[in-house]
């Protein structure tokens, strides 16, 4: 049986006068899915999670969320919360009092709203009276949060939410929002950080020019035919170099000059194709030469984003 959907969209069209904002977007994502969405600047990103958060309707296509036919009206569909362009508060307001108001603008009991709870999740139990005025990008950013958890949604549209956030503030993001896909809450994140999308997102959507130019699990993007660069680091820099030139499939035209002049630790930069790699690494092992690190230079998803993207903005 498949998967039920959070979100099926199909055919959507939006534009703004003359500006063509999406162009006949098709959009599937599972319930207790992360859901990435990627695109440069004027994709269509924002218009599309503001789509989904009822802050507009599309031109023409058909959106059912949770099971359910987005209608004409300007709302938020039942049981989906979140963000676009940064969380709105009250500077003036503590964050514990901001939660109240939004919880009353909801119709909730303040009481039971559970506003110390979804403090504590995003982590700001010990700034809750402080005015928001004078919290960080990162602190908006997961008061923002805590606000979207207050509804209990079942589906979360969050606007670069680790925007600004320092390391440990955004391990404790990616923390809340895992436990929340784990719990069959669906999610769709936008971010500009690859790194982001790629510890959390299970599939992402890839939008250029209002139109999807990929969209699938992260793995299509790192498949046997996508030739990246990969650093690789080994006991022996010299005898791995020598090794990967011998090698069919591995370029190595890009070799670190500290390999060739074997200075101890030198990284050796290879351009290849998944089952090449493998190859090497084998070949490698049966040498006797230790392999301390191999990696992509650029992340599947940031090669993919730039090859597609660009492309779409050639014309080509």
């Amino acid at each position: 049986m498949d998967t039920p959907l959070a979100i099926r969209a199909r055919g959507i069209t939006k534009c703004f006068g003359d500006v063509v904002a999406l162009d006949g977007v098709d959009l599937d994502v599972a319930r207790g899915q992360i859901h990435g969405l990627v695109g440069p600047n004027g994709a269509g990103k924002t218009t599309l999670l503001g789509l989904l958060l009822g802050l507009a309707v599309a031109d023409s296509g058909r959106l059912d969320i949770l099971g359910t036919p987005v209608g004409r009206a300007l709302s938020a569909p039942d049981g989906v919360a979140g963000f676009v362009d940064g969380p709105g508060l009250y500077p003036s307001l503590s964050a514990r009092r901001n939660l109240a108001a939004l919880a009353a603008l909801h119709g909730r009991d303040v009481r039971a709203a559970g506003i110390d709870d979804v403090l504590d999740q995003v982590g700001l139990t010990d700034v809750a009276d402080d005015r928001t005025r004078g919290f960080s990008l990162g602190m908006r950013q997961r008061l923002g949060l805590a606000a979207a958890l207050l509804t209990e949604p079942r589906l979360l549209v969050l606007d670069e939410p680790a925007n600004g956030l320092d390391p440990a503030g955004k391990r404790h993001v990616h923390g809340v929002l895992t436990r929340l896909a784990a719990g069959g809450t669906s999610i769709v994140l936008s971010s500009h950080r690859m790194d982001d999308l790629e510890a959390l997102c299970s599939e992402v959507t890839i939008l250029s020019t209002g139109r999807v130019v990929f969209s699938g699990p992260l793995g299509k993007l790192a498949s046997e035919n996508c030739e990246l660069d990969y650093r690789l680091r080994t006991s022996d820099p010299r005898a791995a170099l020598r090794l990967a030139a011998d090698t069919d499939g591995i370029d190595t035209a890009d070799a670190a000059l500290g390999v060739e002049a074997g200075q101890d630790g030198a990284v050796l930069v290879v351009r290849a194709r998944v089952p090449a790699v493998d190859e090497l690494v084998r070949r490698l092992v049966l040498a006797g030469i230790a392999v301390r690190e191999l990696a992509p230079v650029v992340s599947p998803l940031e090669a993919a984003f730039l090859s597609l993207t660009e492309v779409r903005e050639d014309g080509r």
